[in-house]
């Protein structure tokens, strides 16, 4: 983000009284806590905000700081419409295309607002007034805490926005595992751990209060694990019937698809969800090295992401969605095989 940009967004910020965040549908860690640790500091500074999700989110966040004020779009549609309509800025954090807001996509597009994008996927839309996008970045919650640096606010920030945002550094970052946690990062984490975020307490309340009813579907993920040895690839499935029978609940398999990737030898890993609501499969992708599944969710299943992180979709059947995968996969033969 230019100079220019922040001396913009300063007097912007010093006029305006409605601000309105917006993280992207079926928010996760980072977009939660990227748009909360962003609330606690522009309510700090004296403004109206509200935080306006476009659905619901998994329970093993709804311990943040500030998450009670957070107005689900999908349940008091009349009222985000007229906090949007109405706002004098507005925030998309941790997406930069407006459809991936999902139903709010439209009312977004009607404000009149100033928008101010922070995001780090790849390709961002031109809708918004200043953008502020960095695919190097480990996490959008990294990019807030260094947008705060660049208005030189750093100061401001309080126990619950470090909270907020050590929060979503961790869970985007795969607690600080995955290429993009840089020295930088570590150094924000660092500053965050001084503002007063307890890291010992975080990773507990993200990690260690699963349901017995997740670790049950976390055992019929693993009996569903297939394996690829010769393009190194591993995927898992999870049939709507199987949902149910472990009485799912929105975020339980967070972190599933991990455990393909954690096979030795496998550079590629998916899982396939089946949702029957929606009528479609849900797809979340994960590689190692150069591997692109941003790439290859954009060429064949309606997604995308970064390169070693990525979700898509598919309206076929689960069985005709896998035979498809199998099928595409022999294409990156080469890539897969090293």
């Amino acid at each position: 983000m230019i100079e220019q940009s922040i001396l913009e967004i300063t007097s912007e910020l010093s006029t305006a009284n409605n601000i309105v965040i917006v993280p992207h549908k079926g928010p996760d860690g980072d977009a939660i806590g990227s748009s909360l640790g962003l609330y606690h500091f522009l309510k700090g500074k004296g403004h109206f905000v509200n935080v306006i999700a476009p659905n619901d989110y998994p329970d093993f966040l709804k311990w943040l700081p500030g998450q009670e004020n957070i107005l689900n779009f999908e349940k008091c549609q009349e009222d985000c419409k007229k906090l949007i309509l109405e706002a004098d800025i507005i925030f998309t954090l941790d997406f930069n295309v407006l459809s991936r807001a999902g139903d709010m996509h439209t009312t977004l597009e009607e404000a009149e607002a100033t928008f101010i994008m922070i995001d780090h996927h790849p390709e961002p839309a031109d809708y918004a007034n200043h953008i502020y996008s960095d695919t190097t970045m480990s996490s959008t919650c990294q990019m807030v805490y260094q947008f705060i640096e660049k208005l030189r606010a750093v100061k401001s920030i309080t126990p619950e926005i470090a909270t907020c945002l050590y929060t979503g550094i961790m869970t985007d970052t795969g607690s600080f595992r995955f290429r993009s946690t840089t020295s930088t990062t570590h150094r924000v984490i660092a500053a965050l751990i001084d503002k007063g975020a307890d890291n010992t307490l975080i990773h507990q309340m993200i990690y260690d209060t699963y349901s017995a009813n997740r670790m049950h579907l976390l055992g019929v993920a693993l009996q569903n694990l297939r394996v690829n040895k010769e393009l190194r690839t591993a995927y898992i499935t999870l049939s709507q019937e199987e949902l149910d029978t472990n009485n799912f609940k929105k975020g339980d398999t967070e972190g599933f698809v991990n455990y393909g990737l954690a096979l030795e030898g496998i550079i590629f890993a998916a899982i396939f969800i089946e949702h029957k609501a929606d009528g479609i499969i849900k797809m979340s992708l994960r590689s190692k090295g150069s591997f692109s599944v941003n790439d290859f969710s954009r060429a064949h299943f309606e997604g995308g992401g970064h390169v070693n992180a990525a979700g898509g979709k598919s309206d076929l059947s689960l069985e005709d969605t896998v035979i498809k995968f199998n099928s595409v996969l022999n294409k990156y033969s080469e890539q897969l095989k090293g």
